[in-house]
């Protein structure tokens, strides 16, 4: 995790430090107190208080020099995602983002539940020529047998079943396709599109770059929130695949920024 360039304020009150530091963990799956020190702009003593309160509270496990999600094991033994909240929304998004693909399509599938979703509903299509980072979701259409699967390489980051970091960001170069459907940590009109892991960061522009369109498919409790690291507007995107819960002013801000709408 490189935290240098992007350090919070060093008065957060601790419970919204350890609040961060825990999104933090059930993004990356795992910390060094050294880098949250760097990131949080406090000692490392008072990062390593943090985490023996997130221990205690049955979050994490502290290891020499860091911690991991409790969860994680389990999870990856499991092929579980970490962020299952909100699935009634995201089936819909998943249905309605998936209609959008036609036979013979390439595409790119960015990790993350929402996108999953969009995954399972792919099924009916032929032909399709798929990349990913989400190794759940190559395992997920591995046995559609007209589909062609590609998958990037790079670090494996648990929660998200997923490759990331610069060598991931690397296989998209000399890559175009017509689609990448892109997930979020948070959706701002104002702070753009946001996500809690900076080295997704690199992977989300390289997606990005490769694709025709962008479908930005987020549920509406995304909208207005921010996360960690910011990717850019939210303009970077075409169209944005989210549930009835999205305002109509809301509606009204992405379309004046020139993305659609599409609600499912």
């Amino acid at each position: 995790m490189e935290a240098n360039e992007h350090a919070m304020p060093s008065n957060m009150l601790a419970m919204q430090r350890r609040r961060k530091i825990l999104e933090l963990l059930q993004e990356e799956g795992s910390a060094r107190v050294s880098a949250l020190s760097r990131l949080f702009g406090v000692s490392e003593p008072t990062v390593r208080q943090d985490l023996e309160r997130l221990e205690v509270e049955g979050f994490v496990v502290r290891e020499h020099g860091g911690a991991f999600l409790k969860s994680v094991p389990q999870q990856v033994k499991s092929l579980n995602l970490q962020h299952l909240d909100n699935m009634d929304k995201k089936a819909r998004i998943g249905m309605r983002a998936a209609e959008m693909v036609h036979d013979e399509d390439s595409l790119i599938l960015d990790s993350g539940s929402t996108v999953t979703e969009v995954a399972r509903n792919l099924g009916s299509k032929h032909h399709l020529r798929i990349i990913t980072n989400a190794l759940n979701i190559a395992l997920l259409l591995g046995t559609e047998f007209s589909f062609e699967i590609n998958v990037t390489g790079g670090e494996f980051k648990a929660p998200t079943l997923s490759l990331t970091g610069e060598r991931t960001a690397a296989y998209f170069d000399r890559i175009h396709v017509q689609w990448t459907f892109l997930a979020a940590g948070g959706v701002s009109l104002e702070a753009g599109l946001s996500y809690p892991g900076f080295a997704d960061i690199v992977v989300k522009k390289a997606m990005i770059e490769a694709a025709s369109e962008v479908v930005l498919v987020a549920d509406s409790t995304k909208i207005g929130k921010v996360a960690f690291a910011t990717l850019g507007p939210v303009d970077l995107a075409h169209y944005l695949v989210t549930d009835d819960g999205i305002t109509n002013e809301q509606r009204s801000g992405f379309e004046a920024r020139g993305v659609k709408v599409i609600v499912a």
